[in-house]
């Protein structure tokens, strides 16, 4: 026994000195630096996502999960399927004409056709909005249905409307857990799962990156919760007042969550002027986007030692 635990000895040291074992030690080490990605609530101006993932196809990356809020759940699992962010902002630019900034440019009998003719009114059924035609218009891009079917694992955030808490969906129907992730109250209709009714996850978690922050080394988290700029004369217009309440409600739940504990890279788009309907103004709130963009891209080369 004793010659034996002998050979193994001299043998571990044979390796130590040719380099194996430290190489396998290298090894782990870069297999440790996972990477999760939050991608946040917040309307249009979450399409300032789509700026930020053009940053990891940039730099030849993927997060090893995504978790997403409304239409930080939309874009996550329009990337998670393996499109990358130029196809989506191409989906995305398919929208350009649908004039939808605000519920009464929708309604017009005039609105051009788009998006608008996408979602159609649903009143009868605890939202103003029939999100299906937009849906069915995302599943038409990409050919996963199921979170099986994923390429990028992929958690969406919704919250059940009887308790108040956020419930995470992560296996089987992707798009309804996708609709209930998007159910702004008010406009989409909840969504029925089991003996939850799912709302927006906004409501509950509008940037979960807390989910991530145990399991994975390094944390990426965008916020697209807005922001809005005072201007003298002007006062703000019921829709604006209804909508930018939601997102302050958003950005509260933010600030108390970074209170007790921050992503390791956290990165706000300015979303300056852009509403929740705003999908007709991509091409503003991905310009607006660049600057952050290039701020996570400085971030995460930091973060991975990439050569820039």
């Amino acid at each position: 026994m004793i010659q034996i635990a002998l050979r193994y000895l001299i043998l571990a040291c044979m390796l130590l000195s040719t380099g194996v074992l430290a190489e396998n030690s290298v090894g782990d080490e870069r297999e440790a630096r996972s990477m999760g990605l939050a991608l946040g609530s917040g309307g249009a101006g979450g399409l300032a996502h789509i700026a930020m993932l053009g940053v990891f196809d940039d730099l030849g990356i993927q997060p090893d999960r995504i978790a997403g809020s409304s239409i930080g759940a939309v874009i996550g699992a329009l990337y998670a399927a393996g499109l990358d962010a130029a196809a989506i902002e191409d989906i995305f630019d398919d929208f350009g004409g649908s004039n939808l900034d605000a519920l009464s440019r929708m309604m017009r009998p005039n609105a051009d056709l788009g998006l608008t003719s996408l979602l159609r009114l649903g009143l009868g059924d605890g939202g103003l909005i029939d999100a299906s035609g937009f849906l069915d218009f995302i599943a038409g891009k990409i050919e996963a249905r199921d979170f099986a079917d994923l390429k990028i694992p992929l958690e969406v955030v919704a919250t059940d409307y009887w308790t108040g808490e956020m419930t995470i969906l992560d296996s089987g129907d992707l798009f309804l857990a996708i609709k209930a992730s998007m159910a702004v109250p008010g406009l989409f209709a909840p969504v029925k799962a089991g003996d939850k009714l799912l709302i927006d996850g906004g409501t509950s978690n509008p940037l979960p990156y807390d989910i991530l922050a145990e399991r994975y080394d390094l944390v990426v988290a965008i916020d697209v919760s807005g922001t809005r700029k005072r201007i003298d004369g002007k006062e703000p217009s019921i829709t604006e007042m209804l909508f930018s309440t939601f997102e302050i409600m958003q950005q509260s739940i933010i600030t108390s969550r970074r209170l007790n504990g921050d992503a390791d890279i956290y990165i706000k788009p300015n979303t300056e002027g852009i509403r929740l309907l705003h999908f007709n103004r991509i091409e503003t709130i991905l310009e607006q986007a660049e600057p952050a963009a290039a701020e996570l891209r400085e971030k995460i080369v930091e973060h991975l030692g990439l050569e820039n």
